[in-house]
């Protein structure tokens, strides 16, 4: 699989489920905005976030996203990222989308899920 990691460093924010969408979360190369019953879930760019938003947010994540569009009837697609760096001790925030598949990297742990995910077999362009 080809896989690019983004330039921008991201944050999740947790809000409450009854928040209303804030206008700086839907700005950037990439963002995802998820509600669900017992919360919102934002992931955007960290420069997106205003400085008065301490709690529920945790920044220095960077973006592996897998390149192309991928067919709904593929298998493993996420288990084939998602192993190999549970063997090695690298947690994920995994987001699909309509078309492909992102994972959330920690800063601190990038150039070793690189290098993971290299060994594995995929492919950064």
């Amino acid at each position: 699989m080809n896989l690019v990691i983004l330039d921008t460093i991201f944050s999740v924010v947790k809000l409450p489920t009854t928040e209303e969408i804030p206008s700086w979360a839907g700005k950037g190369e990439f963002f995802s905005i998820t509600r669900t019953n017992e919360e919102l879930s934002i992931v955007c760019s960290t420069s997106n976030i205003p400085d008065n938003l301490l709690k529920n947010v945790e920044h220095d994540w960077k973006c592996i996203k897998v390149e192309g569009v991928l067919d709904f009837g593929l298998t493993g697609i996420l288990a084939s990222l998602a192993n190999p760096l549970a063997e090695n001790n690298i947690s994920i925030f995994a987001i699909s989308t309509f078309n492909t598949d992102y994972l959330l990297i920690k800063v601190h742990s990038i150039e070793k899920a690189k290098s993971v995910l290299e060994n594995a077999g995929h492919t950064f362009i």
